[in-house]
Parts: C-alpha cells; sequence; structure tokens
C-alpha cells in the first residue's frame, strides 16, 4: 500500500470517527495529531484540512451529482470518500484525476458496501467530466 493511500485510508478514519462522534468534520484531528501511536502524516491532514475548508462546496457538488441520493441517505464511508475524492479531483493539482477516483474505489469496495465501489466510481466520474465547469 502505497504512502497516499495510507494518507487517504486515515484522512477517512478520521473523518469518519469525528462524524461518529457527533464532532464538527475532522474535529478528532488535533486528538489523532497528539497521539503517538496514531500516526497522521502530511497528506492526510491536507486531505482532512481541505474537506473542512471546502465542505459546503464538496457537498454540493456531491448533492446536485447524486441522483435519488441525499446526502444523509449515504453510507458515513461513502460520503466521507466521495468528499475526500472531490477534494482530490478539484483541488490537488499533483493527483490525477483517474487516481483520485480508483483510490476511492478501492477503499469503499474494501470498507463499505457491497454497492459502494461503483456509486463512488460513478459519482467521482462524473466529477471528473464537470471538472472544467466546477473549477471556472
Amino acid at each position: 500500500m502505497s504512502a497516499r493511500t495510507k494518507s487517504r485510508k486515515r484522512a477517512l478514519d478520521i473523518l469518519f470517527e469525528s462524524e461518529a462522534q457527533s464532532l464538527p468534520t475532522g474535529g478528532t484531528l488535533a486528538d489523532r495529531l497528539a497521539d503517538d501511536e496514531y500516526p497522521v502524516n502530511e497528506y492526510a491532514v491536507l486531505l482532512i484540512e481541505g474537506v473542512v475548508t471546502h465542505r459546503d462546496r464538496l457537498d454540493e457538488i456531491i448533492t446536485e451529482n447524486a441522483k435519488d441520493w441525499t446526502l444523509d441517505r449515504m453510507p458515513a464511508v461513502d460520503r466521507n470518500l466521495l468528499r475526500i475524492g472531490a477534494f482530490e479531483i478539484l483541488y490537488v493539482e499533483d493527483v490525477p484525476d483517474a487516481v483520485a477516483v480508483s483510490e476511492a474505489v478501492g477503499l469503499a469496495a474494501d470498507l463499505s458496501t457491497d454497492e459502494s465501489s461503483s456509486f463512488v466510481n460513478g459519482l467521482l466520474s462524473r466529477i471528473v467530466e464537470l471538472k472544467p465547469s466546477l473549477t471556472a
């Protein structure tokens, strides 16, 4: 597993944990950074802080393109993977869009429902298609 794959997984863990504890998005990041037994590298922090900073816009884009799905209806893992993937697609220039999609799909396949990987793939692929109009 690559360092960035591990970072994406760690970012997902922290975003999921924060949500499960009804804390603000990324609310457990400071605790995790202070825990020597729970390494959080720079890229994971970038992803978490990026999702926190751009959450409203990311959620808007996800909601507009998730046919017949609201954010509340999505499994929490999928919701947070979509935020991470959309953030990478729209705001992280050194990650190819295909890599951002593939990484999110892989995590969905490993960590969520049987249908999640195809759902995440379809939605993030749509965001890639729309990227020129979303970043203009």
